[in-house]
């Protein structure tokens, strides 16, 4: 008898070289945990290790692309597409950001380095989890090790009782959100059979597929666009981002806005765009696309809308980029819409493809912004108000124009990376022909014309308004100078020079849709 059930068990084909480049920055975190219990005031050290961690993991992941690697591996939980590959680049690119931009928020704080720099290299390797997981339940520990880290990271200015609400409203609702990404993941289970996304994807597809688990693939379905739609901060369940991102360090808040709702994409569409596709002829895959397809589309509709209004109104700079990233996050999911009604698979990656290139325009801007609101907020933020930015432009030149261009380009001025980025998704949505998706787009241009008020009232705060305190302009440090550079350098080279970048990121790729690949 034992003989017979061991016959059934599935022989495991581990391949370490497909998960080289998360490996290289989990040990990473781990080297720098054990250099910090030697050498716990060494801080510039650990920053240094960190860095090399996430060049390496990069340099391993461009040798990958294009390379000899299998479809899937490790018995199809893993998979390695340009999905992959490309939300892992952005990834890789915000936590050295990332880095680079907490050395003088290190030193200020006199946080400890250590603790800051592995939490920081853990979440990481979560984020590249999550894009490279083909199996719900690696999609879920990759989800919760970012999550646990980025709490933590929240609240990591223990005596500031902001940072400390800021985490526990964090983790309070985040906890609710997984609950429900977990549930829903349970019943796809349970109408499926099955957590892996391939496996799923063919059963759907089948014409004998039972007519009456469409329920469970609903119910499972809108538990997970909850659970995502918290993490990507979608409206409505946006209400902790603005609260958590003012409470929060700023270079926390940085890594926030970019990273873990970069990782959310990446899973998001994995689950619903490969794993759960639109077959023609399949009464329950048309049922679940067409559910999930419309709810998003208003959705987004309502994001793009509450983001931008609700931006308007705000007198902290941290919590105007905190609705901005709302907003950012809608005009993110008109391309995922996109992916999700596109006729034929290269149409398909070509969305897909548009969504990851948004995200790195996106971290690109977000990141040289935040870098000098970091510069110039001062210990414990004091100055984040816009107030404190009145009359800069002419005292601090090298600040105000380079933060003038990143709002110019979160706002989506040509010739900008913010451009390129809108430009891609909507055109990519477009493409499907349908009529809610147009009215989605046509949203999504008239939010982009509503945030001119806030990003270019940035401007005229610095340039145009008087100062009635004295201004001590702060040192620019090379870690921060190095950030405006790629940032600046970025804005323009995605925004010129991206023709390239696009046809890399759109390569075909699936690997979740054909089983026959695994």
């Amino acid at each position: 008898m034992n003989m017979f059930l061991f016959a059934e068990l599935t022989v495991p084909d581990p391949n370490v070289s497909v998960i080289l480049p998360e490996m290289i920055v989990a040990v990473a975190g781990v080297i720098v945990m054990l250099y910090d219990s030697f050498f716990p005031k060494q801080r510039a050290v650990s920053g240094a290790i960190a860095i090399i961690g996430l060049a390496l993991s990069a340099v391993v992941l461009a040798t990958m692309w294009g390379g000899n690697v299998p479809a899937t591996s490790w018995n199809g939980m893993i998979a390695h597409d340009n999905l992959r590959l490309s939300f892992s680049f952005v990834f890789l690119f915000v936590s050295a950001m990332t880095v680079l931009i907490s050395t003088v928020w290190v030193e200020r704080e006199n946080v400890p380095a250590g603790e800051y720099h592995a939490l920081l290299l853990f979440a990481t390797f979560g984020m590249m989890m999550m894009s490279a997981g083909n199996d719900l339940v690696i999609i879920f520990l990759g989800l919760e090790t970012l999550s646990i880290a980025t709490y933590v990271m929240a609240g990591l200015r223990r005596a500031d009782l902001k940072s400390n609400e800021s985490a526990m409203k964090y983790f309070i609702l985040g906890s609710f959100a997984s609950a429900f990404l977990l549930y829903g993941m349970a019943l796809i289970y349970g109408a499926t059979g099955s957590t892996n996304l391939t496996e799923i994807a063919g059963k759907i597809a089948a014409p004998n597929f039972p007519v009456n688990f469409p329920a469970l693939l609903l119910a499972g379905g809108a538990m997970m666009v909850i659970g995502f739609g918290f993490k990507i901060a979608m409206a409505p369940f946006h209400i902790w981002t603005p609260d958590v991102y003012e409470g929060a360090p700023t270079p926390v808040t940085a890594f926030m806005a970019a990273g873990p709702k970069a990782a959310a994409f990446a899973s998001f569409l994995r689950v619903f765009v490969l794993g759960l596709p639109l077959v023609a002829g399949v009464q329950a895959s048309g049922y679940l696309h067409e559910s999930w397809t419309t709810a998003l589309a208003v959705m987004a509709m309502v994001t793009i809308i509450v983001g931008n209004v609700a931006a308007i109104m705000q007198d902290n700079v941290k919590r105007m980029l905190a609705y901005s990233s709302i907003a950012h996050a809608g005009y993110a999911l008109v391309g995922f819409i996109g992916a999700g009604m596109a006729k034929t698979d290269q149409a398909r990656d070509e969305a897909i493809a548009s969504v990851a290139f948004y995200m790195l325009t996106y971290a690109v801007t977000n990141m040289g912004a935040f870098a000098i609101v970091t510069l110039l907020s001062q210990k414990n933020d004091r100055r984040t108000q816009f107030e404190d930015y009145n009359g800069i432009g002419f005292k601090s030149p090298l600040l105000a124009f380079s933060l003038s261009l990143f709002m110019l380009s979160l706002f989506g001025l040509p010739l900008t990376a913010g451009f390129m980025g809108k430009i891609l998704v909507f055109s990519s949505a477009l493409g499907s022909g349908n009529l809610l998706v147009t009215a989605l787009v046509v949203v999504a241009v008239i939010g982009s014309a509503i945030s001119a008020y806030y990003y270019l009232r940035m401007i005229v705060v610095m340039f145009f308004r008087e100062r009635t305190t004295e201004w001590i302009a702060p040192k620019i440090t090379t870690a921060i100078g190095a950030v405006l550079v790629i940032a600046v350098i970025g804005v323009f080279y995605l925004g010129l020079f991206s023709d390239g970048l696009i046809q890399r990121f759109s390569r075909p790729g699936a690997a979740v849709i054909t089983k026959a690949e695994k």
